[in-house]
């Protein structure tokens, strides 16, 4: 029996006759909260991009790095906005629901651009858990060095393998990966939150600290100097590559819908998520420039490509350790964030295409002490630990953090977070062509496509150049 015949076994209505169990689309009624999808947008958005945002700021200097960063922040916030107003086709209240984004895009544009959406989408999301990998075993293997530069000093060698750790992280993912969908990961999701912003928290203090014992502010308002630490070119293709950095900073917006389809109403959807995401993109902005700003006026040209385990600091070491562990439990969570819409992509796929295969829609009920039954889906275990797998694989294979996040970050910023939004706000609210709107947000999105092309050609840059002294399975230190 379907979820909507369900529905008409609910007969327990509240004062306005609306069902209590059942939203209007026959689902069951959604909880979610504007502190619960602001948990979610922090998880992740406050990821591992932040530990590499002094770094991108020493490529831009005082100047270009702070604007860049409250540029990409503005951009980021109003073409969220744009987006959540397109979660329901029509009217805000009453409307079609677009559960994913991929199903805004069809409902809105349709045709060629919904294959050219979900391609960029999830090979987006793809990336993002090899990068989230890479970050992670980085973390893992800085506790372990931050140990042993502790008992023999910051001059020893101290090699670490990054394969183990990478492992390890996988055999974690796999686990948590059987958390059927997004709406039972909200627990994860504020465990992440609270992480990202203790590591965050330590990396500040940490900057703040470097600049009031030395008295000295780092940098200068150009950025790392020409001639004494790069070429002229490699500053270009550098800075370029910060542009990544920091786009992948502030990337969401390819979850966004998902994040929105939790959300309960009255009220509209839509209000609330753009009270979510103006309270989580203004939390992260003001995180994002003291990081990236202390992290560069402690070490100035020397920013490490990772405040916390670019060994800027290395005491105290047992805070190190706090800050990189919290690292790896929020990427944990933030794994998940962003892996759930590609897992559900799949598996609604799946059951569309062989819908009497007990393979793919059986449940088994494994029973839990003190807790109702897990249930457990075979395609889903089996689909989801080689999805796991073939990640950490590619991570052991590639383990550029710099590089992987500027490339993700050039490649999903502009036709997700710009392109797709602004397109269809266009067709949402009938912006007659060639009007002063049409004509604004046009700018807006060559401008932002202009500033993904750069960020990308600086990032590929950076992998041929660690390509020239790359060893496989072997995690730079």
């Amino acid at each position: 029996m379907t979820k909507m015949a369900d529905k008409t076994f609910d007969v327990s209505l509240n004062v306005y006759g609306e069902s209590k169990c059942f939203d209007d689309d026959g689902r069951l009624k959604r909880t979610g909260s504007v502190w619960t999808a602001s948990a979610h947008i922090i998880t992740a958005v406050i990821g591992s991009g932040v530990l590499s945002l002094a770094w991108a700021t020493a490529q831009l200097g005082w100047v270009a790095g702070p604007t860049v960063l409250l540029l990409f922040s503005f951009v980021t916030y109003y073409t969220s906005a744009l987006l959540s107003d397109c979660y329901r086709t029509g009217d805000q209240v009453t409307g079609k629901r677009n559960y994913t984004y991929m199903d805004a895009v069809g409902a809105n544009l349709g045709g060629f651009q919904v294959k050219i959406c979900g391609v960029i989408q999830y090979l987006n999301l793809f990336g993002v858990a090899i990068g989230y990998t890479i970050a992670s075993s980085i973390s893992m293997m800085a506790v372990k060095r931050s140990n042993c530069f502790h008992k023999h000093g910051h001059h020893a060698a101290c090699n670490v393998s990054s394969t183990p750790y990478m492992i390890m992280f996988g055999v974690m993912e796999i686990i948590f990966s059987q958390i059927p969908d997004f709406d039972q990961i909200s627990w994860l999701s504020i465990v992440a939150a609270v992480m990202s912003f203790t590591y965050s928290t330590i990396g500040l203090g940490l900057g703040v600290a470097q600049v009031a014992e030395t008295g000295k502010i780092e940098g200068s308002l150009t950025g790392i100097s020409i001639g004494t630490e790069v070429s002229e070119m490699q500053k270009i293709w550098r800075s370029f590559q910060a542009l990544g950095a920091i786009a992948f900073a502030y990337s969401y917006s390819l979850i966004l819908i998902e994040i929105q389809d939790t959300l309960k109403s009255p009220p509209a959807e839509a209000k609330t998520m753009k009270r979510a995401t103006l309270i989580s993109v203004a939390v992260t902005t003001v995180f994002y420039m003291l990081c990236g700003c202390f992290g560069y006026a402690a070490f100035g040209d020397q920013s490490p490509g990772n405040l916390l385990t670019g060994f800027g600091f290395y005491n105290p070491y047992w805070l190190l350790d706090i800050a990189n562990i919290a690292i790896v439990v929020h990427l944990v969570g933030a794994y998940q964030v962003y892996c759930q819409p590609l897992f559900a992509f799949v598996e609604k796929t799946a059951t569309d295409w062989y819908p009497d295969s007990k393979i793919i829609t059986k449940e088994i009920d494994v029973p839990i002490p003190g807790c109702k039954p897990f249930k457990l889906n075979l395609f889903r275990l089996v689909w989801r630990t080689i999805f796991v797998i073939i990640t950490t694989v590619i991570s052991m294979l590639m383990p550029f953090f710099n590089d992987v996040v500027g490339i993700l970050g050039a490649f999903g910023f502009w036709p997700l977070t710009v392109y797709f939004p602004v397109e269809m706000y266009i067709v949402q609210k009938k912006i007659p062509k060639w009007s002063g709107r049409w004509i604004c947000l046009q700018v807006l999105s060559g401008a932002c496509l202009v500033i993904s092309i750069a960020a990308a050609a600086g990032s590929f840059a950076g992998v041929v150049s660690d390509l020239q002294v790359y060893r496989p399975f072997k995690t730079p230190n």
